[in-house]
């Protein structure tokens, strides 16, 4: 290719004029934020579903059986079951419903909130593994059909400017079963990386270096290698009605292709979300100023999605008339060629 073909390439998309889009798309639709409101509502001020009690449960089950114990022993034994029922009395097992890798975005998912500015708060207790495993599958599911309407319904607002109801619920079931196969399928890769990170962690050990310091930085290299170009896998699915497979294989491609500026776009939006996370979370759990960041995370998160949407379309075009251009120029070559 020569200087002149080189320069006659298209400009590849702004970043900055995707987020302002995605902004622009919710003020103008300010009725999709409802979706994560409603659900850090009842994270915060509805019943949790805990699982104190059956953690209680199986850590008074294993200390029976291991009986008597040295002094040391004891005392880290008696350090982890206070760790776990620490992390077992902020745990809402109703934080299910915030689902991955289509859901409804969620402030409280995250925080895990105990107390309520109502100053009540009912717990429900879930007393055995099978309840909790029943229990998670089902919210999981509640997650993934409310997200797969969210998702489409947002990106309807940021690809054509407006809201069809009757299109978006006509296609829910559709893509709700697309969403579901994607989950299943990143579940499963995420749990051979993790086999394959264990693996590496053991390996490391055994040749006697710092497991903690290479062995888990080996492995979060892997999975960073492995699933950065999969953010982009449920994009397809909701803008083109792609089948799963298709939409993995095109937001793989697109990621590869744009690799630099679609890395900056992620990083943007990670630290735009989690720079005004931290400032959502500052009122304390019993204030109702904590509606604030409520609101706040509803509008920045649902904006950075439909932003997401507008940066993979216009992404997309141009790698199409990259590979045209490419194509011609290929064709043009052979027949200088020939001739």
């Amino acid at each position: 290719m020569n200087a002149t073909e080189r320069q006659a390439l298209p400009s590849q998309p702004s970043l900055t004029a995707a987020l302002l889009a995605g902004f622009d798309t919710i003020t103008n639709h300010l009725g999709l934020i409802l979706f994560p409101i409603i659900l850090d509502l009842y994270l915060w001020l509805g019943p949790r579903l805990s699982l104190k009690y059956l953690v209680e449960s199986l850590i008074s089950q294993l200390g029976a059986m291991q009986g008597a114990s040295a002094p040391e022993t004891a005392q880290a034994i008696e350090f982890s079951r206070s760790m776990w029922l620490l992390i077992a009395d902020r745990f809402n097992l109703f934080s299910a419903l915030r689902s991955f890798p289509v859901g409804v975005p969620s402030l409280m998912a995250s925080r895990l909130p105990v107390d309520a500015p109502t100053g009540l708060t009912l717990v429900w207790n879930v007393s055995s593994l099978g309840s909790a495993a029943g229990w998670w599958i089902l919210l999981t599911v509640l997650g993934l059909v409310a997200g797969a309407l969210f998702f489409a319904l947002v990106a309807q607002a940021s690809l054509s400017g407006k809201l069809d109801w009757p299109t978006a619920i006509g296609q829910w079931p559709w893509a709700f079963l697309q969403v579901v196969l994607l989950a299943l399928f990143l579940g499963g890769l995420f749990l051979a990386i993790s086999i394959l990170g264990s693996c590496i962690v053991t390996a490391v050990s055994f040749a006697g270096l710092p497991v903690t310091q290479l062995g888990f930085l080996l492995f979060g290299a892997i999975a960073l290698w492995v699933m950065f170009p999969l953010l982009f896998s449920a994009h397809g699915i909701f803008t083109y009605q792609f089948k799963m497979w298709i939409s993995v294989r095109q937001g793989v491609r697109l990621t590869r292709l744009t690799l630099p500026r679609t890395s900056l776009l992620f990083l943007s939006m990670l630290v735009i979300s989690e720079g005004l996370d931290t400032l959502w979370r500052v009122p304390g759990e019993k204030s109702w100023m904590s509606l604030v960041g409520v609101l706040g995370h509803a509008f920045v998160s649902t904006s950075l999605l439909a932003a997401s949407f507008i940066y993979y379309r216009d992404a997309t075009r141009w790698v199409q008339r990259l590979i045209q251009q490419s194509l011609l120029v290929e064709s043009k070559n052979l027949r200088q060629r020939i001739t």
